[in-house]
């Protein structure tokens, strides 16, 4: 070929790799400098149900899980609640309005010891919740025989004796837990509610089913189906009859006192190793046992629990019957000086105490 034949080559597209450097970059710097740009933003989002949680009076609880770009899934749980218990669309609009309302308030206050909220949902006129998943047990399935048990085969003899001497051991119906890890589980249970009071609003079903426990040993507190803006009571209220406040069974009086009662049943009920009012069905029967409990306790609680005279008046103050009698605030539950701060002193000075958080996070591994 002479130096003066001119080679003509037909037009074709130039691959990505052929690209000059950087034109991908560009055109997505120029997509980035749209998008931030806008004022608002739209997507689908995909949920795929993995699991049932649970099921209760208002709906269904399911695992879930969040899609995202580029492989990131996140875990989600989605509470479905059911029209069933409402005589019509619109009370359950209403209703759900209302929870609207309170979860959107909740996923405001962002603390440690309360679940957080994402979204509330509607599709098909049901409405969904959108939360946390807290990876853990709850209250209700961590002291049972069942667990107890399985702790006792993954763990050598001396570590069975350590934690029957510091974390839980075998009680009357189920396991209970030794004084200074529920007096700490609790004590972050009333931090949870104290946040969530100040900002006036009561959680109103407290009880161990509602208290997960994280796989880092923290408590939280979660499932805010029940809960109440002070400032907006809805005309129906739900509760669990066994843990709620007196005044809620007789006259659906709700207030953060009653809250403190919830929180002292569920403490009576780890210290103690039985469940206070199962098999009551009764309302009147309930009361009378819930106004005689205080009287009753020292029958209730082992004797590790009666011989300590501060565990007994934080027992007492919080399941009294009269509102006006219990501590004026989960704040002052915690602070005061016949509070569980001060019951935690006392195990500090007599060199009992122990690191409470890391010792449930190392029982829930040893339990998996």
């Amino acid at each position: 070929m002479d130096s003066s034949t001119t080679i003509l080559h037909s037009p074709r597209t130039v691959g990505p790799s052929e690209r000059p450097p950087g034109h991908d970059v560009e055109e997505i710097l120029r997509s980035y400098g749209e998008l931030i740009q806008r004022s608002k933003l739209g997507w689908t989002e995909h949920l795929r149900l993995r699991r049932l949680l649970g099921t209760g009076g208002q709906g269904q609880v399911y695992l879930s899980e969040r899609r995202g770009s580029d492989g990131f899934t996140l875990p989600v749980a989605l509470k479905f609640f059911s029209p069933e218990r409402f005589e019509g669309e619109r009370d359950y609009v209403e209703a759900m309005r209302r929870m609207a309302q309170v979860g959107c308030h909740v996923s405001k206050i962002q603390h440690d010891n309360l679940l957080d909220v994402y979204n509330f949902i509607e599709r098909n006129r049901v409405r969904i919740l959108e939360m946390e998943w807290v990876d853990g047990y709850d209250l209700d399935i961590l002291l049972t025989p069942a667990m107890l048990e399985r702790a006792r085969q993954q763990v050598s003899w001396e570590r069975w004796e350590y934690i029957n001497n510091v974390i839980v051991t075998r009680g009357p119906v189920r396991p209970r837990l030794k004084p200074g890890m529920a007096v700490a589980l609790l004590h972050e249970v009333l931090a949870g509610l104290a946040a969530l009071h100040r900002e006036g609003i009561v959680h109103g079903d407290i009880k161990p089913s509602n208290i997960m426990v994280k796989r880092t040993g923290h408590p939280k507190i979660i499932d805010i189906g029940s809960a109440v803006e002070l400032s907006n009571l809805p005309p129906q209220r739900t509760c669990t009859p066994q843990y709620a406040a007196p005044e809620i069974l007789e006259r659906e009086d709700v207030s953060p006192r009653s809250d403190l009662a919830s929180v002292g049943y569920v403490l009576v009920e780890a210290l103690s190793g039985r469940p206070l009012f199962a098999g009551i069905k009764d309302y009147a029967a309930m009361l009378e046992a819930k106004r005689t409990l205080p009287q009753r306790l020292e029958k209730v609680v082992p004797p590790e629990v009666r011989d300590s005279e501060l565990l007994m008046t934080i027992c007492r103050r919080l399941t009294s019957p009269d509102p006006m009698l219990r501590y004026g605030s989960a704040e002052e539950a915690i602070t005061c000086e016949d509070g569980l701060a001060e019951f935690e002193r006392t195990l500090v000075r007599g060199d009992l105490a122990s690191e409470y958080e890391n010792e449930m996070r190392v029982w829930l591994e040893e339990l998996d």
